[in-house]
């Protein structure tokens, strides 16, 4: 895929764009910002562009094609094994980057996950970057730069890659998944900007099963005590979605709370649930919305620490229903 291919960043791609038409390419990059936004496809038509023999990223030369087959002799890639990128794989790359290219002008190295290096492989990889040798590349991604050392990043040149315009996604949404306008836009907003979360596993629960489960939010009341723990159990039966979950009761208040304060029913996130939003903006006040969010909130730091899901779910929908 081009540069002209790829949807969005086009500040990311014209600086890169400029530095390959005036060869003053850098020796580390770092490009940052939420995970599924495109930093890899940009990354990799980079690297496509850099060493095609026809010099634009073709998709057709011998370069190319073994770019788009990962067998490229002049690319190393740097996985992580298991939940990290170990001292030993750093260790092995410097001796792939201390040997002349092959084909192309570059020897390159593309990190994809740079936040998973071992305290040891980051300590090895900041020796590469401070001695680069000629005609090497780095590229690192991560959706999480505050956990690489500080003088890595400075050693880089940093690109950050903000979300995708909602609108750009539910465009390319109604012509990849055949959605309708709505849809689109609903699956686009709640992605975050991410294609990866637009069109991965998680479209019937952003579509479908989100209206059940609003409808079934807003069902409960104060002291209601048997439907809010079912509901609980409900939820609980669903520990890998609860994070996006929680994203979708989050988007229900915000709309609510948007309405309340005279905003455009444009700016709101379930507008195929327009009747139930306008009877609850009716309903709740702005600090009984504020007390809502921030359980919800609440209850996601909590979660990501391991403590008990069923009981973190109960004391949040009690949180959510008393306020």
């Amino acid at each position: 895929m081009t540069f002209d291919e790829i949807t969005g960043h086009k500040r990311e791609k014209d600086i890169l764009l400029r530095a390959i038409s005036r060869r003053h390419i850098a020796h580390a990059y770092l490009f940052d910002g939420p995970e599924g936004i495109g930093k890899r496809l940009v990354a990799t038509s980079f690297i496509r562009t850099l060493l095609c023999t026809q010099g634009t990223g073709c998709g057709h030369c011998p370069s190319c094609l073994k770019i788009d087959h990962n067998n490229h002799p002049d690319i190393h890639y740097l996985l992580a094994e298991g939940a990290a990128l170990k001292v030993d794989q750093v260790r092995e790359l410097q001796q792939v980057l201390s040997l002349r290219p092959l084909e192309g002008d570059y020897k390159i190295c593309l990190v994809d996950g740079a936040e998973h290096f071992t305290v040891g492989a980051a300590n090895a990889l900041l020796k590469t970057l401070e001695e680069p040798q000629q005609g090497t590349i780095i590229i690192l991604i991560t959706s999480q730069p505050e956990t690489l050392l500080t003088t890595i990043r400075s050693r880089c040149q940093k690109l950050t890659f903000r979300p995708l315009p909602k609108q750009q996604i539910a465009k390319v949404l109604t012509q990849k998944l055949d959605l309708n306008n709505s849809d689109a836009m609903i699956l686009a907003a709640l992605s975050e900007g991410s294609f990866k979360k637009a069109l991965g596993k998680n479209q019937e629960l952003f579509l479908e099963k989100r209206r059940k489960l609003i409808q079934s939010l807003s069902a409960l009341s104060a002291g209601s005590i048997i439907p809010t723990f079912a509901f609980a159990d409900e939820l609980d039966s669903e520990k890998e979605l609860l994070p996006d979950i929680i994203d979708i009761f989050q988007t229900f208040y915000r709309d609510i709370l948007l309405l309340r304060h005279g905003c455009s029913e444009d700016d709101l996130v379930n507008i195929d649930l327009l009747d139930i939003l306008h009877s609850q903006s009716q309903f709740f006040s702005t600090p009984s919305l504020m007390t809502k969010l921030k359980a919800l909130e609440s209850t996601r730091f909590h979660l990501q620490r391991n403590v008990n899901c069923r009981l973190a779910l109960e004391v949040m929908l009690m949180r959510i229903t008393n306020a």
